[in-house]
């Protein structure tokens, strides 16, 4: 999909959903720091999941000047990773007249595919959507799952997927995700969405 790259300084209103600046500081720091322990996760899964976090709370980000991220359909699928404006090609969502090309924003494929363009280092699931991304990811079961790895709702068969969201796992039954249009970058319980798939990592 389509987008114009972000251009000038925006400041968008704050989400009742979002989690404190400074609690979520916290919550990178406890990420990402080294200690002589064995890490819980594996390190690019705690890198995917701080960055998450700091998205959600509206934390500066490379291509992002700070502040709650809206939802938008089509959002985050231009040429590089990160917010864009979206698109109204395909849009089937509630609110009228169609307000992706004028949001700034992600929509949930484009969120994904933007935090881990930030924690690998390169655009990973590169463009496309949630059908296009499952095809570069590995299932893992209910058992090994962990956060960071992204979870996808619809129907997967052995040759062919047709999912129609995504979100990043941070355990305890919840993602972080772009749910819909009129909402932000937030955390919600897995069962928000019907047609849970299952979880798939990047390997």
């Amino acid at each position: 999909m389509a987008g114009t790259s972000l251009g000038g300084r925006w400041h968008p209103r704050i989400s009742e959903h979002r989690r404190p600046l400074a609690a979520a500081t916290v919550l990178v720091g406890t990420f990402l720091a080294v200690s002589g322990s064995v890490p819980l996760l594996p390190v690019v899964l705690n890198r995917v999941t701080a960055i998450a976090y700091a998205i959600q709370a509206g934390q500066e980000q490379p291509g992002w000047p700070g502040g709650a991220i809206p939802y938008s359909w089509g959002g985050g699928h231009d040429d590089a990773p990160g917010p864009s404006f979206g698109t109204c090609q395909g849009y089937s969502g509630a609110i009228r007249p169609c307000p992706a090309t004028k949001t700034l924003g992600l929509d949930c494929s484009g969120l994904a595919r933007w935090v881990y363009r930030l924690a690998y280092g390169r655009d990973v699931l590169g463009p496309g959507n949630t059908d296009d991304h499952i095809r570069r990811l590995t299932e893992v079961s209910a058992a090994k799952a962990r956060p960071g790895d992204l979870v996808f709702y619809g129907k997967i068969g052995k040759r062919s997927a047709k999912t129609h969201h995504v979100g990043i796992y941070i355990g305890q039954g919840r993602m972080i995700n772009a749910l819909k249009t009129g909402t932000e970058i937030r955390i919600d319980s897995l069962r928000a969405v019907k047609g849970f798939a299952g979880y798939f990592r990047y390997l």
